[in-house]
């Protein structure tokens, strides 16, 4: 997939897109390794058009990991919960070159769960060009 950069708007815009989402049915296995977390969201992320600027993931005892993403364009997270095959992922991308909707899409292929539901909560405004 190609992006036309000339119809692409600033990421600067007071206006953006909120992804939140609950994956259950997950193997247990993949929500308590940090660094197949890590990968994921990476891939998921640069494939959606959003930076990273930075990733830090930290892994509970007895299980559980935490992956924090600061983008360009905002952030993006995932808490999972092994214990009962659990993850909650929050994306959120300001301006219109990040596709949030599509990290969470490909998040979730990832991690093949049963069940998915998705919210996606438009925020801000677009301002006119000036």
């Amino acid at each position: 997939m190609s992006i036309d950069t000339g119809t692409l708007q600033p990421v600067g815009l007071f206006t953006g897109q909120h992804v939140l989402a609950e994956l259950e049915g997950v193997d247990p296995d993949l929500l308590d390794d940090e660094q197949f977390l890590r990968d994921t969201l990476q891939s998921a992320l640069d494939r959606s058009y959003a930076t990273v600027c930075e990733m830090i993931a930290r892994r509970f005892e007895p299980q559980g990991v935490t992956v924090l993403a600061l983008l360009s364009e905002s952030h993006a997270s995932m808490h999972t919960y092994p214990e009962n095959g659990s993850i909650f992922i929050d994306v959120f991308t300001c301006g219109h070159t990040a596709q949030p909707e599509r990290a969470v899409a490909l998040l979730a292929e990832a991690l093949s769960p049963t069940a998915v539901n998705t919210q996606t909560i438009h925020r801000g405004h677009d301002y006119p060009a000036s």
